[in-house]
C-alpha cells in the first residue's frame, strides 16, 4: 500500500469510525470489510484508485441497531422500595382477612403505575371488571380518568392507582352491580393501602369520591365540605374531587370544570407548568 497522507488519514480514522459504529442509535449502512478494503485502497498519484477498478462492489449490509438504554432519573432510581414493595404486593394478593371478600373475589387488585410517582389517585373499591382484570379504573371511569390523566399531561404509566378496598365489595346472591364498601371493611384493608403510600411517598394524593376520602380520613364527611380544598393524610396533601362515575351520570361542562379546576391545583401544587388551554378547558363559551 502507498504511503500517502490519504492512507494515513484512513488508519487514522477507522478506529473512530469502529469506537462510533459501536455507539450509534440508528443502523450504519457500511459494513466492517467495506472499511478495512477502503483502507487497503491504493491511492495514485493521478487521483485514480487503481484497486477500486477492478474491485467489485462491496454489499452493504445494515447492522441491527442495539436496543437503547435510557439512564434512570434520580426519582426513579431504586432506593431499595421496590424489594419492599414486591413483599408487600405478595401479602396483599394472598390477603383473606374478610372471609366474605375472599370468597367471592376473583382476584386481588393490587394497584397499578409507577413506584416512584409524585402523583397517586386513590378510588373506593374494585369493579366487576376491575375484579376479572386484577387492575384499578379498567371500566368505564377508568377510562375517563385515563383521559383526565391525559390531560394534565401524565400517563397512567407515570402515576400510581390504586384503592381503598382491594377486592371487589361482594352482592348478594342474584344482585348485580357494585356496592360502596363497608366501613369495617375499609377498616380493615386500609393499612394495606396506607403500607403503599408509605414506600411509594407520593407528593400528592387525589381521592376520587366521598369513599375515598372517608375511607384515608376514617371519619364521616361530605363531598360538598371536602371537594376542592387540600386536606392533609399523614403530611401528604389530600386533594378530595368527584369521583369519575360521577361525571359520567352529570356529564355538564358546570361539574367537569370542577373536577378539572381540582386537578389544576394539584398541578401548581405539584409545580408541572400549566399551558393556557389546559387553564380554559371546560369553560363555558360566552
Amino acid at each position: 500500500m502507498n504511503d500517502s497522507p490519504f492512507s494515513e488519514a484512513i488508519a487514522t480514522a477507522l478506529p473512530i469510525l469502529q469506537r462510533m459504529k459501536k455507539n450509534l442509535r440508528g443502523a450504519p449502512t457500511a459494513s466492517r470489510s467495506s472499511l478495512e478494503r477502503l483502507l487497503s485502497a491504493t491511492h495514485l498519484p493521478d487521483g485514480k484508485n487503481s484497486a477500486a477498478k477492478n474491485q467489485k462492489p462491496v454489499e452493504t449490509i445494515p447492522m441491527k441497531p442495539s436496543p437503547i438504554s435510557h439512564p434512570p432519573s434520580p426519582a426513579s432510581s431504586d432506593d431499595g422500595r421496590l424489594a419492599r414493595l414486591e413483599e408487600l404486593k405478595h401479602n396483599i394478593l394472598s390477603c383473606t382477612r374478610c372471609p366474605n371478600l375472599v370468597a367471592s373475589r376473583t382476584q386481588v387488585v393490587y394497584g397499578v403505575g409507577n413506584p416512584f410517582t409524585e402523583l397517586l389517585f386513590v378510588g373506593e373499591a374494585p369493579g366487576e371488571e376491575e375484579d376479572l382484570r386484577g387492575e384499578p379504573f379498567v371500566g368505564k371511569a377508568g377510562q375517563l380518568l385515563t383521559k383526565i390523566i391525559g390531560a394534565m399531561d401524565y400517563t397512567r404509566e407515570e402515576i400510581f392507582i390504586a384503592n381503598i378496598l382491594k377486592c371487589r365489595p361482594d352482592m348478594p346472591a342474584g344482585v348485580s352491580g357494585n356496592r360502596k364498601p363497608k366501613p369495617a371493611e375499609m377498616a380493615t384493608c386500609l393499612p394495606w393501602l396506607a403500607h403503599q403510600i408509605d414506600l411509594i411517598k407520593p407528593k400528592v394524593i387525589v381521592a376520587l369520591g366521598l369513599t375515598a376520602v372517608e375511607g384515608l380520613l376514617g371519619e364521616p364527611r361530605t363531598m360538598r365540605d371536602v371537594r376542592g380544598k387540600w386536606l392533609d393524610y399523614h403530611g401528604v396533601p389530600l386533594m378530595p374531587t368527584y369521583h369519575p362515575a360521577y361525571l359520567l351520570r352529570n356529564q355538564t361542562l358546570a361539574e367537569k370544570r370542577k373536577v378539572w379546576e381540582d386537578m389544576l391545583l394539584v398541578l401548581e401544587r405539584l409545580g408541572r407548568p400549566i399551558s393556557a388551554k389546559q387553564r380554559g378547558y371546560f369553560l363555558e363559551k360566552e
